[in-house]
């Protein structure tokens, strides 16, 4: 198809297009509630159903992690930290341990970065277990379930596989010591060893008070039709090119590269945000792990989420439309992505904009500053009271053992 071609189906597509506001609706904009089970789930409001324990620890695994890097607080791992400082003043929160119905170990696992900011999860199995070994010598509660009524939030790229690199995860496996409790994080990908059953996937931190400075005037069209900044090859860490994205985005580069209708650079510019507001789709192709921030700042900001993940279990999807606000897309379809999108209905396309300009959606996918009804803290809140009341099953009898204390690398039950 020449250029001119898809220059005319850009500018077809950008008129028709509805320009939706990131946050708050325009007055007298048409929006569309999201019906049955996941309108219900969203509005759900988890106080009163449940009641949360959290462990005073030694401030060296947490607030003292924190001190020596306050970068920690705005990086895409940074729920660990929030979810803490939200559990200690919500009205969940219970100082009387045997009226608990979940047990919280605080532990900032992710927040050991290097120069550059990027966090190594390579201690964190020793700061895990050591913690553990703490809570189980000091109260009474972890031994009488090894953890079975306990949660912890462990937001590495492939949970607490503890790895950034998909195939060093998998060889790893998840802790041990972990196996038995609920596990709070953003990985998610249906038949993987990372994804523990009965985890709760949670979307990863993207800064509310960020996002809300970068919002543009609504009046401003959606003239992009495929926006996406990031990398397409990550030859530092897969220099022969076989794991990164399994291949996705190196094919949306060289399908798509010189093609008009894809806006798509490795540069990060000064106006992504704004970027993303004047865009139809926005591409969320997986990189080391499915997911990535881009699926938080995709609703925030109104542009539908063009999902590149095969498998992949997004956040809160008991609660989220996902099939209806976004699009999919196979790996292997990636080279056609252009006649997929191109080919969707302008009213299929009115409608997920509607959805994605409902304020409860995109609430519950931010951790704002502070809490607010509805938001990301209340959805992994509602994701514990359904797990409730705890199955009998759960209680060891007296002597009774299940996890391997010694199980795992070596490396990993040095002391920490």
């Amino acid at each position: 198809m020449s250029n001119l071609m898809w220059g005319l189906i850009l500018l077809v597509f950008s008129a028709f297009f509805l320009n939706l506001d990131a946050f708050e609706l325009r007055k007298g904009q048409k929006t569309e509630r999201i019906s049955g089970s996941a309108g219900d789930v969203l509005e759900d409001d988890p106080v009163g159903r449940l009641k949360v324990f959290v462990y005073e620890l030694p401030s060296k695994y947490n607030k003292k992690i924190l001190q020596k890097d306050p970068r920690c607080l705005n990086h895409m791992f940074a729920a660990e930290i929030y979810m803490h400082r939200f559990l200690l003043s919500s009205p969940v929160r219970t100082l009387n341990p045997e009226e608990a119905d979940w047990f919280y170990t605080p532990v900032y696992t992710t927040c050991d970065l290097t120069p550059n900011g990027l966090p190594l999860p390579f201690k964190s199995p020793r700061m895990m277990r050591s913690a553990i070994q703490l809570i189980s010598s000091n109260w009474p509660y972890w031994n009488r379930t090894e953890g079975a009524d306990h949660f912890f939030i462990v937001p590495h790229d492939f949970g607490a596989c503890f790895h950034y690199q998909e195939e060093k995860a998998i060889e790893r496996g998840i802790l041990p010591l972990l196996q038995r409790a609920t596990l709070v994080q953003t990985f998610g990908q249906r038949n993987h060893v990372c994804l523990k059953e009965g985890s709760i996937t949670v979307p990863p931190y993207a800064p509310p008070q960020k996002m809300q400075s970068h919002l543009i005037p609504p009046s401003i069209p959606r003239s992009i039709f495929v926006y996406f900044r990031g990398l397409f090859y990550d030859v530092g860490n897969d220099p022969e090119g076989g794991y990164y994205a399994r291949g996705a985005r190196a094919a949306v580069w060289e399908n798509f590269k010189d093609n008009p209708l894809f806006d798509i650079s490795t540069e990060h510019p000064t106006t992504y945000y704004e970027d993303m507001q004047r865009a139809v789709f926005c591409l969320c192709p997986l990189g080391w792990a499915p997911w990535s921030p881009r699926l938080v700042e995709a609703v925030i900001f109104g542009c539908i989420p063009v999902i590149i993940a095969d498998d992949i279990v997004l956040p809160f999807a008991d609660a989220i439309p996902w099939e209806d606000i976004g699009v999919y897309v196979d790996e292997k379809d990636v080279p056609n992505l252009d006649t997929i999108l191109t080919s969707i209905p302008t009213e299929v396309i009115l409608r997920k904009q509607r959805l994605l300009a409902n304020p409860s959606m995109k609430q519950a996918m931010l951790f704002p500053h502070p809490a607010q009804p509805g938001d990301a803290f209340h959805q992994i809140l509602n994701g514990l009271a359904r797990k409730l009341p705890h199955d009998k099953s759960v209680y060891l009898r007296k002597g009774e053992k299940v996890l391997n204390w010694t199980a795992g690398p070596l490396a990993d039950l040095k002391p920490w």
